[in-house]
């Protein structure tokens, strides 16, 4: 791609297309994925609402909703068929980044290392809910890829913010329902009642952000399509999320 106006353009006719931004927007898109789940999901934090009082939450849900405006960015700039190819990288990335947080934990430590149990306190996960995440991340990221490709179409390109708005409760809205019941439900602790609070808060916030973060949306997708020169429609893509050719 020369860069310059954006010109309409089939993600079916891409395939062999070069980019200059999309390694770049890849490997940001992994790497939050990677750093919300390994920094943010072992830490719950809380705050002091005014009028509302003390509200807890999970530090990863900071940092977690951009993989999904990242994956409004995938598919709105470069089409259903390379932002599918990012969402199995980052699949494949979050279950080895799993399995190698087992292995360092479960390693016997030096005799004369302190640090174990803070270790096994922060990078040592339960299976249900590594499980739970993965099963849930490529279920809502399909299903927002899917959604705004298809809105495109429908809107003609036309109001990105109902696309990006409209993709992400449907993504984010499939993401809580199958990861805290799979995660939590029938866990110690966790009685239902408590396990559809925290989900309905959760999924409220994920929204928020995506709606806050409109504006940011907009001005980097208008930087790539003006960059990479295309605007692409996937009049012709086959939806399949079970493939990594474009």
């Amino acid at each position: 791609m020369t860069g310059g106006s954006p010109q309409s353009v089939d993600g079916a006719a891409l395939r062999s297309a070069q980019f200059r931004y999309f390694d770049l927007v890849m490997a940001a898109f992994v790497t939050i994925l990677l750093l919300s789940n390994v920094l943010g999901a072992g830490k719950r934090a809380e705050v002091d609402l005014p009028g509302i009082g003390i509200w807890p939450f999970g530090a990863g849900i900071l940092f977690f909703p951009l993989s999904y405006v990242l994956g409004d960015v995938l598919t709105e700039v470069y089409g259903y068929a390379r932002a599918r190819r990012c969402i199995w990288a980052g699949f494949v990335a979050t279950l080895f980044m799993a399995a190698m947080s087992w292995v360092v934990v479960v390693l016997p430590p030096a005799s004369d290392w302190p640090g174990q149990g803070a270790y096994e306190s922060v990078f040592g996960q339960v299976p249900r809910i590594v499980f739970a995440s993965v099963i849930a991340f490529w279920l809502g990221e399909f299903a927002n890829s899917y959604v705004l490709a298809r809105m495109k179409i429908l809107t003609r390109g036309r109001h990105l913010w109902s696309r990006t708005i409209g993709s992400t409760i449907v993504g984010q809205g499939i993401d809580s329902l199958v990861f805290y019941p799979l995660a939590f439900y029938g866990a110690p602790g966790w009685p239902v009642e408590a396990m559809l609070w925290v989900m309905l808060s959760q999924f409220l916030l994920k929204v928020s952000w995506e709606v806050l973060l409109t504006p940011v949306t907009y001005a980097v997708v208008g930087f790539l399509k003006r960059r990479e020169g295309v605007d692409v429609y996937d009049s012709g893509t086959d939806f399949t999320p079970f493939r990594t050719m474009l």
